[in-house]
């Protein structure tokens, strides 16, 4: 008798799927790949402008960094393990479970967040001029979309292969965290050591900004995060070689009145620049509130919209007075 024939028959490893399950599983993998590489490489190389949008989103300030570090972390692994079929159904987890904590989130603060900016990506620029702006606002359509991204990851996940080999994958993780850190030090040097231009107009007359102390408030008249900073800033006593610069970074016919009415405005009674495009040029942020201070035309120090802290006005305080800039 024929050896081979009285073998029993091998069981397979893995049940073939049809083929339309694994062009679906592909093409959810490379939709839920594209979203999560293009939002967790956007925090890694710029984590500050992130930071910014935590800040809106009422994430305590001393978190949005920590935060922006670690969502870049686990949704660029996320997208890379996604990719691989290997790794794939690892990949729709961690993404399905970033989405689900995402939604979680909104939904619980949704009162509080209504219409605020909770886009993860940046603007795309293309050439010729043109751009995509691919912001989104906390709303019903929010939680559509967010769906719409964890069936594609649950679709990826359910007809991919078994996952298998975990020591690779945590090798690309800790690949990821390097580029993070590395990219967050790169982001944090270019904070520091910046020369203003030689001069702005404030209040109608040309101001230098290379001789002595100046600390520049950018704000938006709009924004009720910039004016609940900007009425903590009002009673403090600032050290006397200091000249305080509202800069407004929109409507600047709007900016004279917002920084010094008592009743309707910040009441700071300091002077106003309309100069915010020539000294953003230089001092490169997203959304005020947004402080530099100078020192004879070189930055010495700076509080972003993520330090400035409209709950707890103490944190920037204690910031100003660090830096020399109160008493």
């Amino acid at each position: 008798m024929d050896a081979s024939s009285s073998s029993a028959p091998s069981i397979p490893h893995q049940i073939e799927l049809p083929a339309w399950k694994t062009l679906l599983s592909h093409a959810g993998a490379l939709f839920i790949a594209a979203v999560f590489l293009l939002a967790g490489i956007y925090k890694a190389v710029d984590p500050y402008k992130f930071a910014a949008l935590a800040k809106n989103l009422l994430v305590p300030y001393s978190l949005t960094l920590p935060l922006a570090v670690t969502l870049a972390v686990l949704e660029t692994t996320a997208g890379v393990l996604i990719l691989i079929p290997r790794f794939r159904r690892w990949g729709a987890i961690l993404a399905g479970v970033l989405l689900l904590g995402f939604m979680g989130y909104i939904g619980v603060n949704y009162s509080a967040l209504l219409g605020r900016d909770c886009s993860c990506f940046p603007e795309l620029k293309l050439p010729f001029g043109l751009a995509i702006d691919l912001k989104r606002s906390v709303g019903p359509g929010f939680f559509y979309g967010d769906a719409a991204f964890l069936a594609a990851a649950a679709i990826s996940g359910v007809w991919a292969k078994r996952a298998q080999g975990l020591r690779t994958a945590a090798v690309i993780m800790g690949a990821v965290a390097v580029f993070t850190g590395v990219s967050y030090g790169i982001a944090a040097t270019s904070q520091s050591g910046l020369k203003a231009p030689d001069s702005i107009t404030v209040d109608g007359k040309d101001f230098n900004l290379q001789s002595g102390r100046v600390f520049l408030f950018f704000f938006d008249p709009s924004c009720g995060t910039c004016y609940a900073v900007g009425k903590s800033l009002a009673p403090l006593k600032w050290q006397s070689d200091i000249q305080v610069i509202g800069v407004p970074t929109r409507a600047p016919e709007q900016g004279a009145n917002w920084m010094k009415d008592d009743e309707n405005g910040l009441g700071m009674k300091k002077p106003v620049s309309p100069d915010s495009e020539k000294l953003r040029k230089t001092f490169v942020f997203d959304y005020p509130p947004y402080g530099v201070l100078l020192e004879n035309g070189h930055q010495k120090g700076v509080i972003t919209i993520s330090e400035f802290d409209e709950i707890n006005p103490e944190n920037h305080i204690k910031l100003l007075r660090e830096m020399g800039a109160i008493e």
